[in-house]
């Protein structure tokens, strides 16, 4: 394999791994398992754990970001509806696995980490804001960002304690 094939497979065995077994199986000695390489070897192109969860939270970014502005400008043409972009920034953070990871580096202190996701949303919102007024897009994406990764980590506990439906979360934030 050439080297970003083999960057590319640890980055996909990473994500099985995540969304398999959550963010603390995403180790360099799990990955190295999974792609048939060595630890070494996934040290020699991520440098570490942390940058071989950098480089997850890069992949995963990319790909909420481009799947929310395709959700985002269909609904602008009138092909898609409000609930379609909860939905899908809701899934990436609890079925995709975002919200865990996020936490989990949070939590592990690996904040640096987090920067991909950071500036993957701040180029969306610059994306979405053209043409448009960016302090009311940043504000919505703020108020979708946080209730899509408290729910992933929250949300079925809280609204089962409550008695509510387990989607009542993602109503309110298309309301929103």
């Amino acid at each position: 394999m050439s080297p970003e094939e083999s960057r590319s497979a640890a980055i996909a065995a990473a994500r099985r791994l995540l969304l398999a077994d959550g963010p603390q199986a995403v180790t360099l000695k799990a990955v190295a398992a999974e792609v048939g390489r060595t630890h070494a070897n996934l040290l020699h192109h991520f440098g570490s754990a942390a940058g071989l969860q950098a480089e997850l939270a890069r992949a995963i970014a990319n790909s909420v970001t481009s799947t929310i502005a395709e959700a985002v400008e269909r609904a602008r043409a009138g092909e898609a509806d409000a609930r379609e972009i909860v939905d899908r920034t809701f899934d990436v953070f609890d079925r995709e696995g975002a919200g865990a990871l996020a936490a989990w580096m949070i939590l592990t202190g690996n904040r640096d980490a987090l920067d991909p996701i950071l500036d993957s949303i701040r180029g969306l919102v610059a994306q979405l804001s053209v043409g448009r007024e960016e302090h009311h897009v940043a504000e919505s994406t703020l108020a979708l960002v946080l209730s899509a990764l408290g729910d992933s980590l929250l949300g079925a506990p809280i609204a089962g304690t409550l008695g509510l439906p387990r989607d009542t979360a993602r109503e309110l934030a298309a309301e929103r």
